[in-house]
């Protein structure tokens, strides 16, 4: 016979213990090491970034054709002797940039821009097996996240292609009658540095939040935002090449003077280059560049205040202040260029000039990143 029930007794009650919830489904055998991966990127960053700016000064102290010679294992070891800097030094003698510009050039003159080059090429060394061992190591432990194997594959591509870029640089110096490296590569070799930068700047940033993180910040995306400042990003990307074309013929120290040119708007015979074709001159004639690289940036500053005025509309406390970050860094980096405009490129000055691109090339990807994954304030802590 069924036992009589209670009214008041609780429909479907059960004793048994409940399991708890397994939370993060999402990223469940996606994690990995996401944050010891950070730390090795971050790290990578750095030495980049290092490596951006000891290329500038190398540019700017005439120190990159000293060594004549790719040597990518052997060519680690520096002269050890006063025979092998004497051979070094006599390879350096017979290049185009001695016999036309350092003829004369006494040993002690030679080390001091050797080392520049050596420190140079070595730093990309570094860069190379900080890569190699992190990324076999994180393989081999099975810890690189889902996903990640190509992105961090393709950066330790990207820094193999800039080795053989860089001397496909300096051999264009070592021939003819050039006694610089061509302006071009230069550009090819410096945009290509800002790429790896700035991917791994990003994936820096990615893998700060976790995947469930991510695909919840997506859901508010500020898709004109992200479009603005993508364009923003191309931009100056273009105006960094354009640096790299003023540095590479020395146009920095050709016009003194500001707002004006040597007294003009526009640079008296702009599109003249002795024995060369029209094209040329975009490339080769120093009034023609650095022109092409004032009118750049302003164009550029004005861009910025109009993807800053969008900017500061956003709904998210963190977004509006990474673009009020960016102008504040535009309008800093213009007064940095003017400076090196007036003081021929100074080497401190142009050498923060070129870290001020650095500066601002990571706060338009942050800013970018932040479109595309905002961090949502709390009004009650005032970050709304």
């Amino acid at each position: 016979m069924a036992q009589k029930r209670s009214i008041f007794e609780e429909v479907g009650a059960d004793t048994r213990p409940v399991p708890p919830a397994t939370p993060g489904l999402i990223d469940r055998g996606q994690g990995g090491a996401r944050g010891a991966i950070r730390m090795w990127l971050v790290l990578i960053f750095v030495l980049v970034a290092s490596m951006i700016v000891v290329g500038g000064l190398t540019r700017l102290t005439d120190s990159g054709l000293s060594i004549t010679e790719w040597k990518p294992v052997t060519g680690a070891l520096p002269p050890m002797t006063d025979a092998a800097w004497s051979e070094e030094f006599a390879k350096y003698q017979a290049s185009p940039e001695y016999q036309l510009q350092n003829k004369g050039m006494e040993l002690a003159a030679f080390k001091s821009i050797f080392w520049w080059e050596w420190g140079h090429r070595q730093l990309g060394r570094v860069i190379g097996l900080v890569w190699a061992l992190g990324f076999v190591g994180f393989l081999a432990a099975r810890k690189i996240p889902a996903g990640w194997t190509g992105r961090l594959l393709g950066l330790g591509a990207l820094g193999g292609l800039q080795g053989a870029i860089g001397w496909w640089m300096v051999s264009s110096g070592l021939k003819g009658e050039m006694v610089d490296v061509a302006s071009y590569r230069l550009a090819t070799h410096l945009g290509i540095a800002f790429v790896i930068l700035g991917l791994t700047a990003w994936y820096v940033l990615l893998l700060g939040r976790s995947e469930a993180e991510l695909l919840q910040a997506r859901r508010a995306r500020e898709g004109k935002l992200f479009s603005l400042s993508t364009g923003l990003m191309h931009f100056a990307f273009l105006q960094i090449l354009l640096g790299a074309l003023v540095a590479g013929i020395d146009a920095g120290r050709a016009f003194p003077t500001w707002p004006d040119m040597n007294g003009q708007f526009f640079p008296a015979d702009a599109f003249y280059v002795p024995g060369r074709p029209l094209w040329a001159a975009f490339f080769e004639n120093p009034g023609l560049v650095q022109f092409m690289h004032r009118m750049a940036g302003y164009l550029l500053v004005a861009f910025g205040v109009v993807v800053y005025l969008r900017g500061r509309k956003s709904a998210h406390g963190a977004t509006r202040t990474a673009f009020l970050a960016i102008l504040c860094m535009l309008i800093l980096q213009m007064v940095l260029g003017i400076v090196t405009a007036l003081t021929a490129a100074h080497l401190h000055v142009a050498i923060t000039h070129q870290l001020g691109a650095i500066l601002l090339w990571v706060l338009i990807l942050r800013a970018r990143y932040l479109s595309q994954y905002p961090v949502a304030g709390s009004i009650r802590e005032g970050t709304q």
